[in-house]
């Protein structure tokens, strides 16, 4: 039985952690292509519709928000999973990132595991299809 190799967009400036990220990353068995910028990510998508992007929120010239609501406005892209990556652990800022259409966030420096679980779980929750409650007024957690 032949798996298909899932594969992630890693969007990072630093071309040190970009490494160490994409290496430990392809070392799970993922496919990972790494790109310092924004505007690179966005010549990528033109190439190869990624299963997951993950991207530091602090580019040079567009923003990690810029780049999430263009993505989310996009037909052809606002199914991609996006992990929004940043040094800023305050509600307001992972807020901005999930309302820019950001389905998760981490927290930098991360523990290394954390990051490997998280896009275990975006990854699986994307090939998922999605759950659709038999009796919606159930699902709401009213009684019909």
């Amino acid at each position: 039985m032949h798996i298909q190799q899932r594969h992630l967009l890693l969007v990072e400036e630093d071309i040190t952690l970009s490494d160490i990220t994409a290496f430990r990353l392809e070392l799970l068995g993922y496919a990972v292509e790494a790109v310092p910028s924004a505007e690179d990510a966005l010549v990528s998508l033109e190439r190869r519709r990624p299963d997951l992007i993950l991207l530091d929120l602090h580019q040079p010239g567009m923003s990690g928000l810029e780049f999430i609501e263009q993505l989310t406005r996009d037909e052809s892209t606002n199914t991609i999973p996006i992990m929004a990556i940043a040094i800023d652990a305050d509600l307001e800022s992972v807020q901005k990132a999930h309302k820019a259409g950001a389905v998760d966030y981490l927290v930098a420096p991360y523990d290394p595991t954390v990051l490997e679980e998280k896009v275990a779980r975006q990854l699986e929750r994307s090939s998922a299809p999605p759950a659709t409650p038999t009796r919606p007024a159930l699902a709401l957690g009213r009684r019909t």
